[in-house]
């Protein structure tokens, strides 16, 4: 017989833990950086761009494009690491439940 009470604790848990996990991503700050630390940029590990700092070495007209693929770079790398800070933070909160490939919970 199916314990349906207890499903719903474990359930509105389940809720819980991920409310607070999600708080917590919002506050993870996680950096990426380009060009030996020229341009740097951090994001909140739900990805969401909090700062870019560039080195005023690179503030020449004539290296606008230098600069622009350097901030695409520094944020790839930012957002590989909020993703890898997102997926540590999921297994945590859905300790042993069994999730399908590729389901993306509310983050």
């Amino acid at each position: 017989m199916v314990d349906i009470a207890g499903m719903m604790k474990q359930a509105q848990a389940m809720q819980q833990r991920m409310a607070a996990a999600q708080a917590e991503l919002e506050a993870t700050i996680v950096n990426g950086e380009a060009g030996g630390g020229v341009v740097k940029i951090a994001l909140s590990a739900k990805g969401e761009l909090k700062s870019i700092s560039i080195d005023p070495s690179l503030l020449k007209p004539e290296e606008a494009e230098i600069l622009e693929d350097l901030i695409v770079s520094a944020h790839a790398q930012a957002r590989v690491k909020a993703e890898e800070a997102m997926t540590e933070k999921m297994k945590a909160v859905t300790g042993g439940l069994q999730l399908p490939p590729g389901l993306k919970l509310p983050f």
